[in-house]
Parts: structure tokens; sequence; C-alpha cells
């Protein structure tokens, strides 16, 4: 079990698991998972974690087909600018390693955003703490459980 996957069970969230054999040269894990799971890409999410000009880290939520608008992030986040977050602090900060970063369960609670496109899916899939296993929820679920608000922050 990872934390994200213990951190469904104890708030009761709606999920399934889904489990696929990750190829270690797949050149998107995102788009990897999708092709794996057989769904629509605009259905997984990936997890970005993004750094404000103050140095604060931010999680974004956006679809693996597309790319995280950082003008648009950090306008959600309130700020002037926000930067890719450098992996090493990536993963110190969340507990999860590239690839397998999940919005759930991580070490830090960090603000949150996710594409305002995930809020007409009746659900969506997240990774679920490592390649290979992805958690499918109501993306209200997810949100609730983050604190996090929708904003359109993913260009195509």
């Amino acid at each position: 079990m990872t934390p994200a996957i213990n951190l469904a069970k104890q708030r009761k969230l709606t999920y399934q698991l889904h489990e696929y054999t990750h190829d270690e040269g797949a050149a998107s894990y995102g788009l990897e998972a999708a092709e794996k799971l057989a769904v629509a890409g605009e259905q997984v999410f990936k997890t970005l974690v993004v750094a404000t000009e103050a140095g604060v880290l931010a999680v974004a939520i956006v679809p693996v087909t597309t790319t995280l608008n950082l003008k648009k992030m950090a306008k959600a986040l309130g700020c002037k600018k926000v930067q890719m977050a450098d992996p090493k602090q990536v993963e110190r900060s969340t507990g999860y390693v590239l690839g397998g970063v999940s919005p759930l369960g991580q070490k830090k609670r960090l603000s949150t955003v996710i594409d305002s496109s995930a809020a007409h899916s009746a659900t969506i899939y997240v990774s679920a703490g490592r390649r290979g296993l992805e958690i499918e929820l109501p993306p209200m679920q997810l949100a609730t459980t983050l604190n996090a608000n929708f904003a359109d922050i993913a260009d195509s």
C-alpha cells in the first residue's frame, strides 16, 4: 500500500485501483498509463509540483494530454510567477519519486489546483503513489480531500 491508498481508505473515498506493468523506457508516464489502461488521455491526470517566486511549493493536476500553463497557475495561486520545482525538492516534499507522484498522501500538504476540465468528468485517474499504479476517483472527492480549487491551468 502507498500513502495515497491509505489516505483513500482512511477517508472512505469512492475509488478503484488500476495496475499495469510500467515500461522504464516510456517517454511519458501519463500517456503510458492512459494507453495501458485503455482510457482517454483527457481522463488521466498528471501531478506536477511548482515553486512560487517566494519558493513556496504547490501542486497542479492537469490532463496528461496537456501542458501546464505556468502563468495561469500563478494566477490561480494568487502570485506573480511560478516555475517547475526542483525534482529533489519534489521528492523530499511529497515522499514520492517522479513519475509516481500522487496528489494524495503527500508528506507535506501543499496548495493544490486541479484543471477545470476535471470537473466535467464522473471520474479521473491520478497516480496512486508509484509508477504503474493509478487510482480512479470522482474529481469532486479529490478536490474536497485535498482542499483544492478548480481553475483553467492547462494548455492543449
